[in-house]
């Protein structure tokens, strides 16, 4: 591989949402106090959000405590790769009419589960970045 002079580049707000919406599987971080925790999960994008299901647990219980949280998803092959993090909040969908719009999106449970509960994070910030892999610059 060459070196390339400019191997990381910022993705554009609507390149982060064509990634995100490309792919099904992401990570959350939530954190309590003290206690950072990270869950894989499937997810789908609606709108300018993400939408995701989990069961009765430790995730849900971390998310009615604090609400602010990362979403991470990546991919890469081995000439590049890509990363997206959205800083947001999270919010389990309560009423009626939320849970209905989520039951007709195209989310069904990664594992064979029972997944009740529907949480929409709302992005405060959206950053992506594209890396080209090559060989290390000269250090002379």
């Amino acid at each position: 591989m060459e070196h390339n002079e400019n191997p990381i580049s910022q993705l554009s707000d609507q390149e982060c949402w064509d990634r995100l919406a490309a792919q099904d599987v992401g990570r959350l971080v939530t954190h309590v106090r003290d206690v950072i925790d990270i869950f894989p999960v499937n997810y789908v994008v609606d709108g300018e959000s993400i939408v995701l299901r989990t069961a009765e647990g430790s995730k849900l219980m971390e998310l009615v405590i604090s609400e602010d949280v990362l979403f991470e998803v990546d991919e890469h092959t081995a000439e590049d790769a890509w990363s997206v993090i959205i800083r947001g909040k999270a919010k389990r969908l309560e009423r009626e009419a939320e849970i209905l719009a989520a039951d007709a999106l195209p989310l069904k449970p990664m594992v064979p589960t029972l997944k009740r509960n529907y949480v929409r994070i709302s992005p405060s910030s959206l950053s992506g970045r594209y890396f080209v892999f090559g060989e290390e610059p000269s250090r002379d």
